[in-house]
């Protein structure tokens, strides 16, 4: 007889959280009836400055059947917060999260610039990405490299040497599930290597949340700029050079400047 769910939650802490994002979210979608274009990210809508779909993307499942594939992976990768020991533990694995969800979603645009600019395939200007699974493989890349002898359980009866786990899984989605994104995984497995070899380092706690603080920030000025939501509270005006926007908060008076992100069908992730 297996452990009471009740302590394995207490052991995975940040995985459980996630979990229980990803799912209310979900619901959230089903409850508001929204869609892939509602959330997804795409080339397009990237250059249009609708930079915020890079986090919602990454937490948005529109088919129960995808979030419960992704939640099922990513709960038995959360052995990655039980691994304290070897250099790895709950800190580890939410610092490191931060960076897959942002520099995952970049990559993907990033391939999708030179599959558009460089060998002039439309296609990708509008497929639109969705999912945790950037981050899923991104996780399960680095535990082939950190710990190659553990195994990757999926809906608790097929089970994966995690060392082979990222490219039977690439490979497994791609033929299973056509609209499967393999660009999008990809990404997450190139991070997930610069990450488990090193190539990625010195997250720590001031770093982490000073990646999240402007992660938020990013988030609601893009949210503002593209007119997706509208901020009462918050004004953007122009200043000298109008490819750096200024961000006002309406009462206090302060004004801050940032630089602008320069990002230059749909497919589930």
């Amino acid at each position: 007889m297996g452990r009471p769910l009740f302590y394995e939650i207490v052991e995975k802490p940040a995985t459980s959280c996630i979990i229980g994002i990803c799912s209310a979210i979900w619901f959230y979608i089903q409850k508001r009836n929204f869609g892939y274009s509602h959330v997804g990210l795409s080339y397009e809508n990237a250059i249009e400055g609708h930079h915020w779909r890079i986090i919602t993307s990454a937490f948005s499942h529109i088919s129960v059947i995808h979030l419960v594939f992704n939640m099922s992976a990513l709960w038995s990768l959360g052995v990655v917060e039980q691994l304290g020991h070897v250099g790895l533990g709950v800190a580890y694995y939410l610092h490191h999260t931060l960076v897959l969800v942002v520099l995952s979603g970049a990559l993907v645009l990033g391939m999708y610039h030179l599959l558009i600019q460089r060998f002039k395939i439309e296609y990708f200007r509008r497929v639109m990405a969705v999912g945790y699974s950037c981050v899923v493989f991104g996780w399960m890349t680095i535990l082939s490299v950190k710990q190659p002898s553990s195994k990757l359980d999926l809906f608790g009866f097929l089970s994966l040497p995690i060392s082979f786990a990222p490219f039977e899984s690439l490979i497994f989605t791609s033929i299973i599930v056509p609209q499967a994104s393999f660009l999008g995984h990809l990404s997450g497995i190139v991070v997930g290597y610069a990450i488990a070899w090193g190539l990625i380092h010195g997250m720590n706690n001031y770093w982490a949340i000073s990646m999240l603080g402007w992660i938020v920030l990013v988030f609601v000025v893009s949210l503002k700029r593209s007119g997706a939501y509208d901020f009462d509270f918050l004004e953007i005006e122009s200043v000298t050079d109008p490819s750096l926007p200024s961000v006002r908060f309406l009462g206090s008076g302060r004004t801050l400047q940032m630089s602008s992100l320069a990002v230059e069908g749909f497919e589930i992730v």
